[in-house]
């Protein structure tokens, strides 16, 4: 399969190269996209000086936010014949090492997460409150909307392109990281194979988080309105 790693950045100056080097020191048989928001700390830049035949840099004029980028990176794929697209941070959260196995589960699914909240699955470097606050946020996620995923908000995963094209993705409501759970709900609406692989999520060591008080809020406020209507 023809595969496309997405990895938006906002300031992720101090990780992307980092990010980079590690999932090419796996030796996949992947191309990579990094797409950018105009990063006020040079990230388009730093990306442009990676720019080859298997990696490339899309800008985007200011931030939009993780949904959109995505979206956009779908789109850039599904124009130049890919198969799979994968979501992936910059920031080091997501270790290469565990992408092989995540395409690897894809081949009888459509969509298949990298999971933290499984058997084999961990987080290193989060305090207690910050994976207490992960996991009741799965379960609250996966309870009101009846999908049995455990991890619903990880970000490392990928899709196959074929399922994503019968979806219509042009009301897609999330911005932040709520689109992580919406991608989800939609394909387990559409009847989509899900499938969870264990993964080890590890906290940034460089730059700062993209999470707020306003996500958050954005993501419960939206998870319950899934849950109550029925509609993604």
């Amino acid at each position: 399969m023809k595969t496309l790693v997405i990895m938006p950045t906002f300031n992720e100056a101090l990780s992307l190269g980092f990010s980079i080097a590690a999932l090419r020191k796996e030796n996949l048989p992947v191309d990579l996209l990094i797409v950018d928001d105009n990063s006020p700390d040079g990230t388009g830049e730093i990306a442009e000086s990676y720019a080859n035949q298997n990696t490339f840099v899309l800008h985007r004029k200011s931030k939009q936010g993780l949904g959109f980028a995505y979206l956009d990176g779908f789109d850039w794929a599904r124009a130049r014949g890919y198969d799979t697209v994968v979501e992936m941070d910059a920031d080091g959260s997501h270790l290469a090492s565990d992408l092989q196995k995540i395409l690897i589960a894809l081949g009888n699914a459509d969509l298949a997460i990298g999971s933290r909240w499984v058997n084999g699955g961990a987080v290193q470097n989060w305090p207690a409150h910050r994976k207490a606050i992960s996991k009741i946020g799965n379960l609250y996620a996966r309870t009101i909307l009846g999908t049995g995923i455990n991890d619903m908000t990880s970000g490392f995963r990928a899709f196959k392109l074929s399922f994503l094209n019968q979806l219509d993705l042009s009301g897609v409501a999330a911005r932040g990281y709520a689109f992580q759970v919406e991608m989800a709900l939609r394909v387990s609406r559409a009847g989509g194979a899900i499938v969870e692989v264990p993964i080890t999520f590890v906290e940034r060591e460089h730059g700062v988080s993209k999470m707020t008080t306003a996500i958050v809020l954005e993501a419960l406020w939206l998870v319950t309105k899934w849950g109550i209507y029925k509609s993604a």
